[in-house]
């Protein structure tokens, strides 16, 4: 992955290789960060760069700051402003990844989140497919439960959280699969490594609840409208479990770095026919119309980048 140009850093945009803290810095070693992921979308027919939902992305990115007693100084529309700064300083004419950063900077031996300095930063790299899976994905269900609200809250983002995410994705991508399913400490169904999961089933599309360890993902609410506006599907938010998998007929993941990720086989057993279903093929299609643009109804979700006259339409 190629490095970024420039980087937000201590209240200025910078080279990126200026970019630099201590190995001392307290999130370094302790992990009490809160970070974000925004994607940039390419639209080739207009020649400009959209970047998606942004104002959803911060809202929940100072939400999780607001759980590390982080006192942030800055506003979903500010965050926004020089999210666009650095996207312009790079110039991107591709498909892009942000990542907005906010760490603790003390250079400082002790655990706490209290009396100390929060720094923030971001930055972006060119950015394609998370889950290379063309024909759908294999996954497994992890032997690896999924960090809980009273431990480590799964709908904050925090740096030291995702030591979660990684024992599952190392684990399942080591034993020949692309992703895996982890389960609540009660056994129900909760999320992908980084990713919700939805289910097809007679015609309704269940996915678990806010309140299964899951975090809260802005593509899970992008496919929860797209679900009932646009499919007409009766959607259900609820405890999934683990054997409602094995009988679904369809089967995706949803993430910003996953975006649609159609799910065919988990373990040894096919998803119905063990092909892409044609509901997930049609929201593939669909999500990428919408954060390219191109579909009328919901280009609010979409910030141009390099129409600096244009009025804002992602506010």
């Amino acid at each position: 992955m190629p490095l970024p140009k420039f980087a937000y850093f201590r209240g200025k945009i910078v080279p990126y290789s200026e970019a630099k803290v201590g190995v001392m810095t307290h999130t370094l070693n302790y992990g009490t960060g809160v970070f974000g992921g925004l994607r940039g979308y390419w639209n080739p027919e207009e020649k400009q760069l959209f970047l998606f939902r942004p104002l959803d992305h911060f809202h929940r990115f100072l939400n999780s700051a607001k759980l590390l007693c982080v006192n942030a100084e800055y506003t979903p529309e500010q965050l926004r402003d020089l999210t666009l700064e650095i996207l312009r300083a790079e110039e991107f004419r591709e498909d892009c990844y942000v990542r907005p950063l906010i760490y603790k900077e003390d250079e400082i031996i002790g655990v706490r989140l209290h009396d100390l300095h929060d720094e923030l930063t971001i930055f972006s790299v060119p950015f394609d497919r998370y889950v290379e899976a063309d024909a759908g994905a294999h996954v497994t269900i992890s032997g690896w439960r999924r960090i809980d609200d009273n431990a480590v809250p799964a709908r904050g983002k925090f740096t030291g959280a995702y030591i979660n995410s990684a024992f599952i994705k190392t684990d399942a991508v080591r034993s020949g699969f692309d992703e895996a399913i982890v389960l609540t400490q009660e056994g129900h169904v909760s999320e992908g490594s980084a990713e919700n999961l939805f289910l097809l089933r007679d015609g309704v599309l269940a996915t678990p609840s806010v309140t299964e360890n899951i975090l809260e993902g802005i593509t899970r609410k992008t496919v929860l409208t797209l679900a009932r506006e646009e499919f007409g599907l009766d959607v259900v938010e609820r405890p999934v479990d683990r054997t409602e998998i094995y009988l679904c007929d369809e089967m995706f993941m949803s993430g910003t770095a996953a975006e649609i990720t159609p799910i065919v086989r988990v373990d040894h057993r096919p998803i119905a026919d063990g092909r892409i279903g044609p509901v997930t093929r049609e929201f593939v299609q669909l999500y990428d119309d919408v954060v390219r643009g191109r579909v009328p109804k919901y280009r609010h979700w979409n910030e141009p980048v390099y129409v600096r006259e244009a009025a804002r339409i992602g506010g």
